[in-house]
């Protein structure tokens, strides 16, 4: 079984920049030894099932709510019976069926 998440989380202060935000987040999301991909508007988590991963975006909203008056987040999930891996097959298929690599 294999589930692919997307998602995004941010504060809502007034802050120009979420990148120290982010920074906390990504750290969670690095130290629970999934795959994953960080990207410019969110980071992809690859595991087993859809519990595994969401227990590590839980983790990531505790984390902002120690000083975080309010934090937006958008998630989506493709949960796929089959082996784990897909978050980079995804992309080899694609340059496959074209012939060439794609940037990023």
């Amino acid at each position: 079984m294999s589930a692919l998440v997307e998602f995004s989380m941010f504060p809502t202060e007034a802050t120009q920049s979420k990148s120290a935000f982010v920074a906390r987040v990504l750290d969670i999301v690095d130290r629970s030894g999934l795959d994953y991909q960080l990207t410019p508007m969110g980071t992809i988590i690859e595991g087993e099932t859809v519990a595994e991963v969401l227990d590590i975006i839980n983790k990531a909203y505790e984390e902002l709510q120690i000083d975080c008056e309010r934090v937006y987040s958008s998630i989506k999930i493709d949960y796929r019976k089959g082996p784990i891996g897909r978050l980079n097959k995804k992309k080899s298929s694609v340059e496959a069926k074209l012939g060439r690599k794609l940037k990023g």
